[in-house]
């Protein structure tokens, strides 16, 4: 009969250490303002504030999602193949891995320079379709401009997902050049940049019907681990209930707006 526990209270009583337990993580090396190898990322954060509240360090494997099959890919090749058990940031209710409770709500926004005054306030408003909309390649954004008829068209397509590309910064870049007009994107891509962009304004686009069918701008976000997972979902979701007010801190110090309605 094995003795649970005993090993490591006998080596705790010869003054041995107990290696500590690890957080499995999943996440990408170099994509600011999500994650890096130095742990600069929001997502560093929250990972490194759940482990904590757990009695746990967090261990990364390292994978891009912007490469061939993108986040679903990533999914498939990390968490699925059992290299990590927990990624940061995915909608909940996702259809592809058990979620979590959400930690944060957050939407799409518009980013205009706040000189030009534009009347914006949703998809619908007229003074879209006269201005040039830069937004990302396979996005709510883009099939909410597809639908209005506005691609092809003065619309200007990013692709910052894709392996390789550059930090979402690139799209404000766009827009304080005149590159575009109102860029179009998730606020949590670009909201540690917009401290040096003090000129732009950023309104939140809620969520409409357009031709009857419903439209999504604003997303519950979870951890994901793997189907099945049950035990460490609820230990993930205890976390999270007990220590929101400390997560949603960590979320607002990296600029990410983020809403509970």
């Amino acid at each position: 009969m094995k003795l649970r526990g005993v090993l490591p209270l006998a080596m705790m009583g010869l003054g041995l250490s107990v290696p500590a337990m690890a957080l499995a993580v999943c996440a990408d090396p170099d994509y600011l303002p999500y994650s890096n190898r130095s742990g600069e990322g929001f997502e560093n954060k929250i990972a490194g504030a759940v482990a904590k509240a757990l009695g746990e360090t967090v261990e990364y494997t390292w994978a891009s999602h912007r490469g061939h099959g993108g986040f679903t890919q990533f999914l498939s090749s990390t968490l699925d193949a059992r290299k990590c058990d927990v990624v940061m940031s995915i909608p909940y209710g996702s259809r592809e891995e058990l979620t979590t409770r959400p930690y944060y709500i957050s939407s799409y926004v518009f980013v205009s320079a706040k000189s030009k005054k534009y009347d914006i306030t949703n998809m619908d408003s007229p003074v879209l379709k006269r201005l040039k909309v830069g937004f990302e390649h396979d996005t709510p954004a883009e099939d909410g401009l597809k639908i209005r008829g506005m691609i092809p068209g003065t619309a200007v397509p990013f692709d910052v997902s894709d392996e390789g590309s550059e930090s979402p910064a690139v799209m404000l870049t766009a827009l304080k050049n005149g590159k575009i007009d109102v860029l179009i994107t998730w606020q949590p891509a670009i909201g540690a940049f917009l401290r040096a962009y003090p000129d732009l304004e950023v309104v939140t686009i809620p969520n409409t019907r357009a031709l009857g069918a419903p439209e999504q701008y604003s997303f519950p976000m979870s951890m994901g681990v793997r189907e099945g997972n049950e035990a460490l979902k609820k230990r993930l979701d205890d976390v999270i209930e007990k220590h929101q007010a400390e997560l949603t801190s960590i979320l607002a110090e990296s600029g990410v707006m983020v809403s509970f309605k």
